[in-house]
C-alpha cells in the first residue's frame, strides 16, 4: 500500500512540477525553451536496434542537460526511421529518463481509432505521470498506399471534416466525457479517469496535454480555435512558418488548457567543432530527402557517401534551399540561428531535431548547443 502512495505522491509532484504540462523554463541564456525532436534514424551500416539505443541516449542526455521534452513522430515505410510506433518507443524512453517530458511530434491520428491512442498514451501516463504529451497530425506520415494498408481502407480521412471528429473523439475517450445517450457513453478508456470515479478509486484524472501538429495554416488555425498548444513543422515547411504561427495567434481563444497561445516550431539544427564537419552531417539528410521526395527512400547515407554523390541540377536546386533552412556550423553559429530564429518568429518553444548519419554526431550537437547556451549539466 505504501508503495501505491508513494506513487501517487510522485505523480502529483511531477504535474505540479511541470505546471500545466506545456510551458517550459527557458535555462541558460537560451531565448526560449529547448527541446528535442528524434526521428530515430537508421543510418547505413546500422541497424534499427542500434538506432533505439541512441534515442535512449538523446534522451537521457537531453534531460541531463535542461532541453524541456523529447518527442518521437510516426513514420512509415522509410527504411531510415525507426520510429513507426511512438508508444512503444516512448514506453522503452520512458523506463530510461526520469524528468524529461516525452511525447508524440506526432502520432498521426487519421491512421488509428480514437479509443486505440486513448489507451496507449493512458497507459503511458501511468509509466511516466506527470510527463507525458500526445502531439496529433492530421497527415498519413507516409506515402498514400501505405496509408491505405495502414487504415484498411482506400478512402484517407484527412479532410477539414474528418479530423475534427477524430480529434473530439479522442478527447472524449480522454476525459471520459462521453455524454448520456453517445453510443459510446458506456466505453472507457483505461487507463482513464473512469479509475478515479471508480469505488475505491485514486487514480489521478491528470491526462497527457493535447498539441495539434502541422505544416500549413489547417491545424494552426483548429488549435487556436480550441485553445490548444500548436507545434509547427518549421523544418519542412519554412516558408509557411510566419503565416501559420500568425494564424495561430489571431484565432486563438482561451480555453481551460490555455489562457493565451503556445508555440513551439521544429529545427533542423546540427552543431560541430568545425564548420565543415557540420555541412559533411548536414549533407547525408539531404541526400535523404532528395531520395525520398524522388521516391527512393532510403538508409541515412554516410557523410562519405553523400559527398561523393552527384547531384544533378534539380537535385542540387532542392539541397540548397533544404540546407539553406537547416541551422548548422560552429556551436556559435548555431547558437545565433536559433536566436534570430526563435526573435523572428516569436515562438515560445525551438525543438531541435539534429539528422545525420550517425548517432554520435547527433548526440555531440545536442552537447554543443547545450553549452553554447549554458545549460546545466
Amino acid at each position: 500500500m505504501s508503495g501505491e502512495n508513494d506513487q501517487t505522491r510522485g505523480s502529483e509532484e511531477a504535474i505540479r512540477e511541470s505546471g500545466d504540462g506545456i510551458r517550459g523554463a527557458a535555462l541558460g541564456s537560451a531565448p526560449v525553451p529547448l527541446s528535442v525532436l528524434d526521428l530515430v534514424t537508421v543510418g547505413a551500416g546500422h541497424t534499427a536496434s542500434g538506432a533505439v539505443r541512441t534515442a535512449v541516449d538523446i534522451a537521457r542526455t537531453a534531460e541531463r542537460r535542461g532541453f524541456h521534452r523529447y518527442w518521437v513522430a510516426e513514420h512509415h515505410s522509410m527504411p531510415g526511421v525507426a520510429s513507426s510506433s511512438p508508444a512503444v518507443l516512448l514506453a522503452h524512453l520512458a523506463a530510461h529518463t526520469e524528468r524529461i517530458r516525452l511525447g508524440s511530434g506526432g502520432v498521426m491520428l487519421p491512421n488509428h481509432a480514437p479509443l486505440v491512442i486513448a489507451e496507449q498514451f493512458g497507459t503511458l501516463e501511468a509509466m511516466a505521470p506527470g510527463r507525458v504529451d500526445l502531439g496529433l497530425g492530421r497527415a498519413p506520415g507516409t506515402d498514400g498506399a501505405t496509408a491505405a494498408a495502414l487504415r484498411r481502407t482506400e478512402r484517407l480521412h484527412e479532410g477539414a471534416d474528418d479530423f475534427p471528429q477524430q480529434l473530439a473523439e479522442l478527447t472524449r475517450f480522454l476525459d471520459d466525457s462521453f455524454p448520456d445517450g453517445h453510443p459510446y457513453a458506456k466505453i472507457h478508456a483505461v487507463p482513464g479517469p473512469v479509475q478515479a470515479t471508480s469505488p475505491g478509486g485514486v487514480q489521478s484524472a491528470h491526462r497527457p496535454p493535447l498539441w495539434l501538429l502541422g505544416s500549413s495554416g489547417f491545424s494552426a488555425q483548429l488549435a487556436g480555435s480550441l485553445g490548444l498548444p500548436f507545434a509547427f513543422a518549421h523544418h519542412f515547411s519554412a516558408a509557411n512558418t510566419v503565416p501559420a504561427l500568425d494564424l495561430y495567434r489571431a484565432s486563438f481563444r482561451p480555453s481551460e488548457v490555455l489562457s493565451e497561445p503556445y508555440a513551439l516550431i521544429g529545427v533542423a539544427a546540427l552543431a560541430a567543432e568545425e564548420e565543415h564537419e557540420a555541412r559533411r552531417q548536414v549533407l547525408t539528410g539531404a541526400l535523404s530527402m532528395v531520395r525520398l521526395r524522388t521516391g527512393r527512400p532510403g538508409l541515412v547515407p554516410s557523410p562519405e557517401e553523400a559527398e561523393a554523390y552527384s547531384f544533378n541540377e534539380l537535385e542540387r536546386g532542392f539541397v540548397d534551399s533544404w540546407l539553406g533552412n537547416v541551422v548548422h556550423g560552429t556551436p556559435d553559429a548555431v547558437r545565433q540561428g536559433l536566436d534570430d530564429l526563435a526573435k523572428r518568429t516569436g515562438a515560445d518553444e525551438l525543438m531541435i531535431t539534429a539528422n545525420a548519419h550517425g548517432g554520435a554526431a547527433r548526440l555531440r550537437s545536442y552537447e554543443l548547443i547545450a553549452d553554447a547556451y549554458g545549460l546545466p549539466g
